[in-house]
């Protein structure tokens, strides 16, 4: 299926409307970054994407992910939605040719740490947080040295039970309190989340990722879970753990959170479908 067939059903085609609404998928490398959001000092992916755009489009404007993401940690895909004026769309928007120069003039500025894949007209109450039905992380880990996953997966040297691991992360699945997993004082009006899938897998000799999908994730979850799950995984905890740690709402209960850059924002879920044909399936 082509990248126009993708976007029919969710492709703006009111003409009364005076602000049209656009939407990026983009690909970025954390490390040189202090998260995703906008803050004062700090560089960040949001801050980054807004300058180049008002470069590129000549006009002012705000961004809105589909969510947070820590200092140092990865995305291989994030969204995002902005609006722009009806005159800055047909100057720079409205057709392919148009879209290319932009995203060029894009890459450009933002190499090497960030990539816009695509962006395309949506419907303006499209939004790139609020419509998501899930999203997907991935904690890569290798147990033999490898210096070409060193900066992109942790390396961890101690045996690991992975089997036992995966027991363990079916506790997480359903509708749970998260709190025991959830970075303290946060602005959330609730730590229940809906985990769909959590397991351990190997891709290569020595070399595997966790994966998890849910429908919405707290401050420092993954990386919560993931270091509770190599306390069980080398027998630092009993089996049971997982649930211990949830039933006690207690961040204390919980392992030490691992370090980001192994951690990466995988995939996120709509209601319509999305271009993501050049969106890499490995890191």
């Amino acid at each position: 299926m082509d990248g126009e067939s993708l976007r029919k059903n969710i492709i703006l085609d009111d003409p009364q409307v005076t602000t049209r609404r656009f939407m990026m998928v983009v690909t970025f490398d954390g490390a040189p970054f202090h998260g995703w959001q906008i803050q004062p000092g700090d560089r960040t992916v949001q801050e980054d994407i807004e300058k180049a755009l008002r470069i590129a489009l000549q006009t002012p404007l705000h961004i809105v992910g589909a969510g947070r993401t820590d200092t140092g940690v990865n995305a291989r895909m994030m969204t995002a939605h902005f609006d722009v004026s009806e005159e800055t769309a047909a100057k720079f928007l409205d057709d392919e040719s148009r879209r290319k120069k932009v995203l060029y003039t894009l890459n450009g500025i933002l190499r090497p740490s960030v990539v816009i894949w695509d962006i395309f007209a949506v419907n303006n109450d499209v939004h790139a947080r609020f419509d998501a039905i899930s999203r997907t992380y991935r904690y890569y880990l290798h147990t033999c040295p490898d210096p070409f996953r060193e900066k992109r997966s942790r390396y961890f040297f101690q045996p690991l039970d992975f089997d036992r691991m995966n027991l363990e992360a079916s506790s997480l699945l359903g509708t749970k309190d998260f709190t025991s997993f959830s970075k303290l004082h946060t602005d959330t009006n609730n730590n229940i989340c809906t985990v769909y899938d959590a397991d351990w897998k190997q891709y290569a000799a020595g070399h595997f990722f966790f994966e998890i999908t849910a429908n919405r994730f707290l401050r420092n979850m993954v990386r919560a879970i993931v270091g509770t799950l190599l306390d069980v995984g080398t027998s630092k905890q009993a089996p049971g753990h997982i649930q211990r740690v949830l039933e006690a709402s207690n961040r204390c209960a919980a392992g030490s959170s691992v370090p980001g850059y192994a951690l990466y924002l995988w995939d996120i879920k709509y209601p319509y479908s999305i271009p993501q044909t050049l969106i890499p399936d490995i890191i």
